[in-house]
């Protein structure tokens, strides 16, 4: 699995690149591409290869659920770059990011097919999952799809479901892991580390006291990450750093938290930089204590957790080890 070497990130498709034409589509709005969606993409890089065409991912910003609600709401997994980031490490040879609005939603079905899939992209394959609906009243369903492949002459696959044996894989399964602490649990449904990304601010710089200068990171209002202590990798200029960060601050003001990392062996000042978090551990949960000597001591103990667990730390699969997180023998 290896990334594309003319990856291309179109913004909308009024200007489809002509080599990009022809291709093979995989659609959905895929946050977090877990293994359920890397599903679908196999199959649209696999139909993609037979054909000899390009292999593309249709996506689309904000998320709907977004849209249609008073104010965004939904915990993200993947942003826009996140996904691109996902998307190109999957081998894929672009992504197209399409506006989603109300506008869009109230496209019918077969002008979204004709306007989009046949004149914009002129597509000769489509892969979706079982759960894909679009169009105004959700009217573009899996077997509407596959009638219109039928009339219009371009091939189509909807991929069921897949299961872990417990239950199907699903964005909300990931989402409901992070919000207790549980990263093993979603690292395992996503088939990589969780990461995410912000910029470096500057905060209270309480942690200075403590002996812990931390790199601080304003989070989406939405962010929906258990409140505790994490073992991280962190990216910084395209470096790799081991880590411990804390979300949550209970013995200080708790309403708006950062999202605060102590880069290990790092000493260097880098507000406005941008950070690429992994998780690869929950350490604990927040601790109150009854003064500062007690919280610096649970610190220590919760760096040196960190550290094990981050030299022990190895990809959970070829996309893991493509985003370039981890290293090592994958599992």
């Amino acid at each position: 699995m290896t990334a594309g070497k003319n990856f291309a990130r179109l913004d909308g498709l009024s200007a489809v690149p002509t080599a990009l034409k022809g291709g093979v589509v995989a659609i959905g709005n895929f946050d977090g591409c877990h293994r359920g969606h890397q599903q679908v993409f196999a199959a649209a890089r696999a139909m993609a290869a037979k054909k000899g065409v390009p292999a593309l991912v249709l996506t689309f910003e904000p998320h709907p659920r977004d849209v249609f609600a008073p104010q965004p709401f939904l915990y993200r997994l993947t942003y826009a770059d996140q996904k691109a980031s996902l998307i190109e490490a999957l081998g894929f040879d672009g992504v197209a990011v399409m506006e989603f609005s109300r506008d869009l939603a109230s496209v019918e079905a077969n002008d979204f097919v004709a306007r989009y899939l046949l004149e914009a992209l002129e597509v000769s394959g489509v892969v979706v999952g079982a759960d894909f609906h679009f169009g105004k009243g959700r009217a573009g369903t899996p077997d509407f799809l596959m009638a219109q492949g039928e009339q219009h002459g371009f091939s189509v696959e909807i991929c069921t479901m897949l299961d872990d044996g417990t239950e199907t894989v699903s964005s909300s399964r990931v989402r409901d892991a992070l919000t207790t602490g549980d990263v093993e649990t979603a690292n395992s449904l996503l088939g990589y580390h969780h990461f995410f990304s912000g910029t470096v601010i500057e905060g209270d710089k309480r942690g200075r006291e403590l002996g812990y200068p931390t790199a601080n990171m304003a989070v989406p209002q939405t962010f929906g990450l258990a409140q505790g202590i994490y073992a991280v990798k962190i990216r910084l200029d395209g470096q790799l750093f081991d880590g411990v960060a804390a979300y949550g601050k209970p013995m200080f003001d708790n309403s708006r938290p950062p999202f605060e990392t102590f880069i290990f062996d790092f000493d260097r000042t880098i507000y406005g930089k941008t950070l690429e978090i992994a998780l690869l551990g929950f350490i604990r949960g927040q601790m109150t204590f009854d003064g500062l000597n007690p919280l610096i001591e649970q610190m220590d103990k919760d760096s040196a957790k960190a550290r094990i667990i981050t030299a022990q730390a190895r990809p959970l699969s070829e996309l893991d080890a493509a985003l370039g997180f981890v290293d090592g023998t994958i599992g």
